[in-house]
Formats: structure tokens, sequence, C-alpha cells
């Protein structure tokens, strides 16, 4: 499977919240370099991740358009975050449920077929001001 195939799979499994489809393709030492916080190394630090994830949004990407280069070891994607903000978590606005539509872009890079690296763009301030829409009783 090309490194294209590789990351339009991953992709998939995201949408469909198919967490062990995405887990599978991943490289042992996985390097996640999300937007905000540390980079996390492994396959276990990227299940948690994805459990915390799981646990404070629900998301799928759309308008998704893929780019990738010749040695067929590196795909950029960029994208919309569609997404409800279900849970709170520590510095970030309540949630109560809030919609939002997010762009958002990321690298991959893969090794022995796998991928080995995933970095995450988007603009957190943006994503905070859709949150932060007063609730409506």
């Amino acid at each position: 499977m090309s490194a294209l195939e590789t990351v339009k799979q991953y992709y998939q499994s995201f949408n469909q919240q198919n967490w062990d489809g995405m887990l599978v393709l991943l490289h042992t030492e996985i390097r996640h370099e999300a937007n905000q916080g540390d980079v996390r190394i492994g396959i276990e630090k990227f299940a948690e991740f994805l459990a915390k994830m799981d646990e404070s949004y629900q998301e799928t990407l759309s308008d998704m358009v893929f780019f990738s280069e010749p040695t067929d070891s590196r795909v950029a994607v960029e994208f919309v975050v569609n997404g409800i903000y279900k849970k709170g978590e520590e510095g970030l606005p309540e949630a109560y449920g809030q919609s939002y539509a997010l762009p958002a872009a990321a690298f991959l890079e893969l090794k022995e077929g796998k991928i080995s690296r995933v970095t995450t763009y988007y603009n957190l301030p943006l994503w905070i001001e859709l949150v932060s829409k007063p609730k409506n009783d």
C-alpha cells in the first residue's frame, strides 16, 4: 500500500471512530506532535490520546485534500474538523455540546509502510472562540 493509501485509510478509520483501525496503521515508535502540548512517542501514548479525545470530542473530518511527494514517505492533508465538544478539559472552556467547524492540516511521515509521525496544526484561539459562545438555557 502506498503512503497516500495508508494515510487515506487512517483518516477513513478516524471518521468511522475505528480507533483500532487507526492504531494498526501506526509504527510502534509513532511520533505524535499535536498542535498544543507535549510530543507523544509510541502506540500506547497515542492510544491514550485517542481515548481522551473520544471522551471530550466527537469529530469527523470533511473537505479533505491530500498531497504526497515522490519518495512516497510523506503525506500532507488539509481538512475541516466538524466536532461536538462533549466534555471540558482543564484550561479550556466549559463543554455543553457546542458544535464547531475548524480548518486544520496534518503532516504524516511513513517508515516501513507504517505511519511514523503525525503533526497536526489548527488555530486554537479560533476553536476557543467557536466553543465559547454563550449557552442558550
